[in-house]
């Protein structure tokens, strides 16, 4: 397999890894563990909570195109946060045309680049503003960082992440998210990852001259074994921490895409994120043939999403 051709692989396995977790978990949005346990999930399944067809995805899959569609221009911060105003008022990258699933502090800071506040300086900097918004969308960026050394790609990361989501721990969660996935893309084993990111994140992070109670805040995953932990010392809600823990765990106490997710989607809450984070993570590790054809055969504006990852390919392969 030539060059070109690994990494439209490798994008189209994140991007549908991504779609196909998301749209799993859109019909059981907000309900909880204990619901879902009674009812779990097992398949593709549409309605439920938005009352809208299998395959469809949230606006975690939308942003993420949003980011890739932005991508396939250059890495340009005015250009992403554009896009991300497209979708919100003018249903651009949506599944069915029609937005129906937007965080709070995405929604402001949206609003903000629409009055004319720049990218860089519109997402939310308060401890409030770290819901899973930006984590949700971030995996795009791994393919223009790949050959980039680790401060760049912190910083890269951390200008994302900040169009919607500024604070530290946003940014941290999205650096720790893109530092696996890109270790997967080097083929790397999922367990050798997850202990050589606990000294190299945890190094780089107090290079960064961060606040130790921040970084504190990650020691399930940059100190112990996460994948230990039994089901309910997992949270899925819509907190950024807990969207990553609950992805890592389910990635590490699986061994197939189609489990990973399924997983993720039955932890129950913010299950469409959940969903999206673990499955783009898998979708990179097991590989697009691993997804289950049946799921993908659902999915809404698949010509669309193939056609964007072959341009994005071409772009990174042209650069």
């Amino acid at each position: 397999m030539n060059k070109e051709n690994k990494i439209l692989q490798k994008i189209k396995s994140a991007l549908f890894g991504v779609a196909v977790g998301d749209a799993l978990g859109v019909p059981v949005e907000f309900k909880s563990r204990q619901e879902i346990r009674n009812n779990p999930v097992t398949d593709m399944t549409g309605y439920g909570t938005y009352n809208l067809p299998a395959g469809t995805w949230s606006d975690d899959s939308s942003l993420t195109f949003c980011l890739a569609e932005a991508l396939t221009k250059d890495f340009n911060l005015n250009i992403t946060g554009h896009n991300f105003v497209k979708w919100a008022n003018e249903n651009y990258w949506t599944p069915r045309g029609k937005v129906f699933d937007i965080g709070y502090s995405t929604k402001k800071a949206i609003d903000r680049i629409a009055k004319g506040i720049s990218p860089d300086s519109a997402g939310g900097i308060d401890e409030k503003s770290n819901g899973n918004g930006s984590l949700m969308r971030i995996l795009p960026l791994l393919f223009y960082l790949l050959n980039k050394p680790i401060n760049e790609r912190y910083n890269f990361t951390k200008q994302v992440s900040s169009i919607t989501h500024a604070h530290i721990r946003s940014v941290i969660a999205c650096f720790y998210y893109l530092e696996f996935a890109k270790q997967i893309i080097e083929g790397k084993d999922k367990f050798e990852i997850y202990q050589n990111l606990q000294s190299e994140i945890d190094d780089h992070l107090n290079c960064q001259s961060i606040n130790q109670n921040e970084i504190a805040l990650f020691n399930r995953l940059l100190k112990s074994n996460i994948y230990e932990l039994s089901e309910k010392e997992i949270k899925s809600s819509g907190y950024v921490i807990d969207t990553l823990e609950a992805s890592i765990w389910c990635l590490l106490t699986t061994d197939n895409y189609k489990d990973a997710v399924l997983k993720a989607v039955n932890l129950g809450d913010d299950t469409d994120t959940t969903g999206a984070v673990t499955g783009g993570l898998a979708g990179l590790l097991y590989g697009f043939d691993n997804i289950p054809e049946k799921w993908l055969k659902k999915i809404a504006r698949y010509a669309d999403i193939e056609d964007l990852s072959i341009r994005l390919s071409e772009k990174l392969v042209g650069r």
